[in-house]
């Protein structure tokens, strides 16, 4: 079986690896290829995942490829993690909002929106080179924002798209672990959309045992949810929030934090990464380079929800970079197994909507427990959600489908209904200087839409 990676120089590739190297089932992937539009990209990660590989009996062959069409021809799986406009782009998507004093963040908010605007035609690009040429193959999309990208691609592949995200599935694992039971046999309630989301039980042989973890204090303040939202307001909300509901619900904190530290995220990972591609192309042992890299943006992951900065975080946000490692590339390859050997699992992932969550339309994208099989994902009943927890959800797919609709047409209307609409930027006439701000920093941008549709959006006497 053929794995194809998009965006194969990345910082992700070599988790997807390790998950490829520990799998001994059958049948399994024995070729991956990497795909990037970076060729010096390409030639660090390979001699990396060799590096990662030595010594491993079986490992699957390795290429690599700048042609997308020979990326996808004869692949079997998918697994996107495409950053289009690069890091500088993730700069101009924090830096423009921040500049207007609203969230600048990488998928939540007008960051999220700005990210997916230009990200939205080049993926419905990819679908549709998927559907040529390698029509059956099962879509892992990483690619970020996650929720709205697995949508627009859907649009093209059905249901053969999943979004990924190990978020959710991780806080039930620690939370399972804290407690001590049984991490295979828990089942998690879980739901909302991507980057935006409740924990609201974990089940252990049929009992909800987060009332128990809530009403640890040592327990719930060692949680590093505990540490972002504070125990005292999980406990008024009854449930464990995904953490990047922190810009939301303090929303000024992060916001008035983010422009005090003057460096964002986006600022902080362009000066590290472009450290590790300089110093690889003269390390010897690439991999430990790569896990020391690793290693110092995790530590720095949401500083400012624990009060410190992306060169001085507060707290230090653990992430496992070995063959043991869970998350969303344990995530992936759960996903092959399950189709591939009728390996039944549940996870937690990006799905259509399909009336699980009444209220929202049938074909919108949402994240909730999932059964996987040979037959695909099939999104498992879950409790109906609290008023609030469907308001916001309902708002902000409204944001995504707009988004989504501006980035197909090239409606600068129905960009602006998505930045005018995001709950986190709540100003008219502030949606109208990110549209315009947005639409000056991002090339591809301006080719969308066209700076005299955008002044056109200006009301009279503006």
């Amino acid at each position: 079986m053929k794995l194809s990676i998009l965006g194969g120089g990345g910082f992700r590739t070599p988790y997807v690896w390790q998950a490829m190297l520990r799998d001994t089932g059958s049948p399994r992937v024995d070729e991956v290829c990497l795909y990037d539009v970076d060729t010096e990209k390409l030639t660090t990660m390979a001699a990396l995942l060799a590096q990662l590989a030595a010594g491993t009996p079986g490992a699957p062959r390795l290429t690599t490829t700048t042609s997308l069409d020979e990326a996808i021809a004869g692949s079997d799986f998918v697994f996107s993690a495409i950053r289009v406009g690069g890091l500088e782009g993730r700069r101009c998507d924090e830096h423009v909002a921040l500049d207007l004093g609203v969230l600048g963040q990488e998928t939540t908010g007008p960051g999220g929106i700005a990210y997916a605007l230009r990200t939205v035609p080049v993926m419905v690009g990819v679908a549709e080179t998927i559907a040529r040429l390698a029509p059956n193959a099962f879509v892992m999309n990483f690619t970020n924002p996650a929720g709205i990208i697995t949508e627009a691609m859907q649009g093209v592949l059905g249901d053969r798209v999943v979004g990924i995200c190990d978020t959710p599935s991780g806080l039930g694992r620690r939370v399972a672990a804290a407690l001590g039971v049984d991490q295979s046999r828990i089942h998690m309630d879980y739901v909302g959309l991507n980057h935006l989301g409740w924990m609201r039980g974990v089940y252990h042989d049929g009992r909800n045992v987060l009332p128990d973890f809530l009403a640890d204090d040592r327990l719930l303040g060692e949680l590093e949810e505990g540490q972002v939202f504070g125990a005292e307001w999980i406990r008024e909300l009854g449930v464990i929030p995904n953490e990047y509901l922190y810009y939301y619900y303090f929303n000024r904190d992060a916001v008035r934090a983010m422009i005090a530290a003057g460096t964002t995220r986006g600022d902080f990972l362009a000066r590290t990464q472009s450290e590790f591609w300089e110093l690889s192309r003269d390390s010897g042992d690439k991999a430990d380079l790569w896990r020391r890299t690793v290693e110092r943006r995790s530590a720095s992951y949401m500083a400012e929800a624990t009060g410190g900065t992306q060169d001085e975080p507060a707290h230090h946000h653990e992430a496992s970079t070995d063959l043991a490692d869970q998350g969303y590339a344990g995530v992936a390859l759960g996903v092959m197994n399950a189709i591939t050997r009728n390996e039944q699992a549940t996870m937690i992932l990006n799905v259509r909507n399909r009336g699980t969550i009444a209220g929202l339309p049938d074909d919108a994208v949402i994240e909730v427990p999932t059964l996987v099989d040979a037959n695909g994902a099939h999104p498992l009943s879950v409790p109906a959600p609290s008023l609030h927890q469907l308001g916001l959800m309902a708002q902000v797919k409204e944001v995504e489908r707009h988004a989504i609709a501006a980035a197909l047409t090239g409606s600068a209307s129905e960009a602006l209904l998505a930045f005018a609409l995001h709950p986190l930027v709540e100003s008219v006439p502030t949606a109208r200087e990110l549209l315009r701000g947005y639409t000056a920093a991002h090339p591809q941008l301006a080719e969308l839409f066209g700076g005299a549709a955008v002044d056109a959006l200006a009301p009279a006497g503006r």
